[in-house]
């Protein structure tokens, strides 16, 4: 893949050639490891890439309350205008999904605001917004559900990245170095819950990262601070008086697809079995 900034690819063959040793051992997307012949990992540093902050003292988490979620949207417009996330309707750090159940049906019909009928309902690509679609239906039960990046505590983004750009942090966040990034995408099919894409801007892969850059420095993630009715909780779970762990205290709380074994760490409530 070529970067659009570098259409010769130079800089892409620049990064390999200095890669050098490295051995890349491949059979497929989902088992794929690098093997440095010499000089250590090629990502990952230590001690904590961001300066004064110590990573070894936290260890952040995610909370949903999806009976909270009203799907005004502004989570996604603040995560976009804070992480320059493309501006179209289609790439997304964070999203929201709707379900609705209809008198008579057992499934939920289920759609999300890069669905074209509510695409053609907002009158833009740069704006976000549910269509009444349901207006005349009979409906039985609806809930909103926030979605972003897991941050496994074993994530299958790192374990197939052939570059070392993907990895985890100290503090549990899953983290990219863009400098590392080839664009092969291994990481975006790994994820079992559709949380990375492809920027095709910067050449690179792109996810949530829970506002890193905000967290370390003491703030909240954009999302969490513009939401209007307090359905995303974050906080340190070190911290056991912390918005995130009495959230965990005091909920029967769940996780996404827990049989896939990345042991995700953002925890739901208010959902049912149809989330997945």
């Amino acid at each position: 893949m070529t970067n659009p900034s570098d259409p010769s690819g130079k800089a892409r063959r620049e990064f390999l050639r200095r890669l050098g040793g490295v051995a890349v051992a491949c059979t497929g997307a989902a088992a794929c490891s690098v093997a440095p012949q010499s000089g250590g990992p090629v990502a990952g540093p230590d001690p904590s890439p961001v300066k004064d902050y110590d990573w070894t003292k936290h260890h952040w988490a995610f909370g949903v309350d999806a009976t909270k979620c009203i799907g005004c949207l502004r989570c996604v417009e603040a995560c976009k205008t804070e992480n320059d996330v493309p501006g179209d309707a289609h790439h997304f750090n964070t999203w929201i999904e709707r379900y609705v159940y209809l008198e008579g049906e057992t499934k939920a019909r289920i759609d999300s605001h890069h669905d074209p009928v509510n695409i053609a309902a907002s009158g833009s690509e740069k704006e976000f917004r549910f269509a009444n679609r349901y207006q005349d239906a009979k409906v039985e039960k609806a809930f909103f559900v926030p979605k972003l990046c897991n941050q496994c505590t074993h994530p299958a983004c790192v374990q197939v990245c052939p570059t070392g750009a993907t990895y985890k942090s100290k503090d549990g966040v899953v983290l990219i170095d863009d400098k590392y990034c080839i664009g092969c995408q291994y990481c975006v099919q790994a994820c079992p819950y559709g949380a990375r894409y492809f920027n095709p801007t910067k050449g690179v892969t792109q996810k949530c990262y829970w506002c890193y850059h905000r967290i370390t420095k003491g703030l909240r993630p954009a999302c969490v601070e513009a939401c209007p009715v307090g359905a995303r909780i974050f906080g340190d779970r070190n911290d056991k008086q912390s918005p995130i762990s009495l959230f965990i205290r005091n909920n029967r709380v769940q996780v996404l697809r827990p049989e896939s074994g990345n042991e995700p760490n953002v925890f739901y409530v208010g959902i049912d079995k149809e989330v997945s």
